[in-house]
């Protein structure tokens, strides 16, 4: 598997850019902070030489004392710096990562999708993990800027001592970062690798979960889970890739910072040795070949969270700046117009050609379930106009001339498959709280049961995707939710697949009559709605290939009497 083309985002290092701008302020104090804190741990060993250097000299209380006094400064100036530096730096890293999650989850909400080549599961884990990886830039700057005050601080007091040992400390500094700079890049693309792998395994369950009862229904799980496993197992194997390059670059930072630790120390002894430096310019020599383990070990770590916040947001820019896939209109259509689909070809639609006037209630008998489907995502406005040939009006203009909010408020398609969320039946019938059709969608849905089974009524809890509710009861309570938008076209896809016959009867009733002088479209085989429409229009291989009442065409046409009575 290979990623998405990076060249359709812009560049992670902008988005990086971008956080570091932003949070200037929270970095900057950070920078401060840590690098007061790394200099503190520098000077612990460089205040021990001097202390002995002096101590050997002038053996005195007094001296004792102000040598005691001068540990608990840098000691307390440790402790603070790092306890606020850190404090400074994670409150914006996670501020930043709130911001980044927010930004691509309002690009995977918006009405008109965007033309990336990444599954809603994928986006999630953008949204998610790689959001946080791409924040945590914020935090590795300061820490690899205070780790380099470390190092420099360091050689400068070991060149002060002997300028053999500051030269040895930057010259082996530089020596380990390149070597390290160059196993950094193996880790950011194995990174990047893994990253797509577990998104897709992401965008698998989801897809998975989404067609759960579907999968039981017709005994597919098993080759589901088949599926699901194999993409799984590909993602743990990069996994590991990753992991085992991680390791060997830790080992060999580690291994790197040791040498380098103990020929400062072999050098300094060696100084010492013969006279070069005195015994407290040894002392701190070893302190700091100690010490500096530490600064070098956090500062050859940075540039793999550098690639690694870099691959993150290379794949956050293939949805931030990824192009809309359609470029909607600015006009409205005019309130109570009519819908009408002039020569469409679209997946199974060829050439369909038909108009429901204002105020009718029309349904359309698809005998292919495909061009059922079709016909509703190109109602929804989702499918670009350029995808398709032939021209969709509402009130007379056309779809892509109309601003998708203007469009999404005069015409409502609601599919079979309507989400159903976490909340209240209330909610989940008016989300906005201001329709004022709820106890009228409630009764023509026939919900009536389902919220008098309940002491709560329209405040009983519902479970994400409804999981606490039936089959009928979930279509139902998205029909109620499409009833209760009160919309002036209203487009339904099989709206009543999951109850009984004689519910059925009743909801198709109870829609044409709460609808009524207003115009609604039902793309259904159930007859009960086909009966309740003022016309049937019958689409067979695409077209509308009959056109008549319900009762009509039953008397006059065998194939579609075959295809519709029950």
């Amino acid at each position: 598997m290979t990623t998405p083309d990076m060249q359709r985002g812009r560049p992670g290092a902008g988005i990086l850019r971008t956080a570091l701008r932003r949070n200037s302020g929270a970095v900057a104090r950070g920078t401060v902070l840590m690098g007061l804190y790394q200099a503190g741990e520098t000077a612990f060993p460089i205040a021990l030489g001097l202390i002995v250097e002096h101590t050997m000299q002038d053996r005195s209380l007094g001296s004792l004392g102000l040598s005691i006094a001068a540990l608990a400064v840098i000691i307390t100036t440790v402790s603070l710096s790092w306890r606020f530096g850190m404090r400074v730096l994670q409150k914006a890293n996670t501020t930043e990562a709130h911001r980044w999650r927010v930004k691509v989850a309002a690009c995977g909400l918006q009405p008109v999708a965007r033309d990336v080549d990444l599954k809603s599961g994928e986006v999630l884990t953008i949204a998610t993990e790689d959001a946080d990886q791409t924040a945590d830039i914020v935090e590795v700057v300061p820490l690899l800027i205070s780790s380099l005050v470390a190092v420099v601080v360091a050689a400068v007091a070991l060149g002060l001592a002997d300028l053999r040992l500051g030269l040895l400390v930057i010259v082996g500094t530089v020596a380990i970062l390149s070597v390290l700079s160059v196993m950094s890049r193996r880790i950011g693309s194995s990174t990047r690798e893994q990253q797509a792998r577990v998104a897709r395994a992401g965008a698998k369950v989801a897809d998975l979960i989404t067609g759960l009862r579907p999968l039981h229904g017709f005994g597919g799980n098993h080759a589901a889970f088949l599926s699901y496993r194999k993409v799984s197992t590909e993602a743990k194997h990069q996994a590991i890739t990753v992991a085992r390059v991680n390791g060997v670059y830790a080992g060999t930072a580690l291994a790197l910072n040791a040498v380098l630790a103990a020929a400062v120390t072999l050098t300094a002894g060696w100084l010492a040795y013969g006279g070069r430096i005195t015994i407290g310019e040894l002392v701190m020599a070893v302190g700091l070949a100690q010490f500096i383990m530490e600064p070098l070990k956090m500062f050859s770590e940075m540039p793999k969270y550098v690639m690694m916040a870099r691959a993150s947001a290379d794949r956050m820019a293939l949805v931030l700046a990824a192009p809309p896939s359609a470029s909607p209109g600015r006009d409205r259509p005019a309130a109570g117009g009519d819908l009408e689909v002039d020569g469409v070809h679209h997946g199974a639609l060829h050439g369909l050609r038909f108009k429901v006037h204002a105020g009718e209630f029309v349904a359309v008998a698809a005998y292919q379930p495909r061009a059922g489907a079709d016909l509703a995502a190109l109602l929804g406005a989702n499918v670009p106009p350029q995808a398709y040939e032939g021209v969709v009006r509402v009130s007379g203009r056309e779809i892509k001339d109309l601003s998708v909010e203007a469009l999404r408020e005069h015409l409502l398609v609601n599919p079979y498959d309507g989400e159903i969320f976490e909340g209240s039946l209330r909610t989940n019938i008016d989300p906005s709280g201001t329709s004022g059709l709820v106890p009228e969608a409630v009764e023509a849905s026939l919900l009536t049961d389902v919220v008098a089974l309940h002491r709560e009524g329209l405040d009983h809890a519902v479970r994400d995707r409804g999981a606490n509710l039936s089959g009928g009861q979930r279509q139902r309570l998205s029909l109620a939710r499409a009833l209760a938008a009160d919309s002036d076209v209203l487009v339904l896809h099989d709206p009543t697949t999951a109850v009984d016959a004689v519910t059925e009867q009743l909801i198709a009733r109870n829609i044409a009559k709460l609808r009524k002088g207003r115009t609604t479209l039902v793309i259904t085989s159930s007859p009960a709605l086909l009966d309740a429409a003022d016309r049937v229009l019958v689409l067979d291989d695409g077209a509308v290939t009959a056109e008549d009442t319900h009762r009509r065409l039953l008397a006059t046409d065998e194939d579609y009497c075959r295809a519709v009575a029950r």
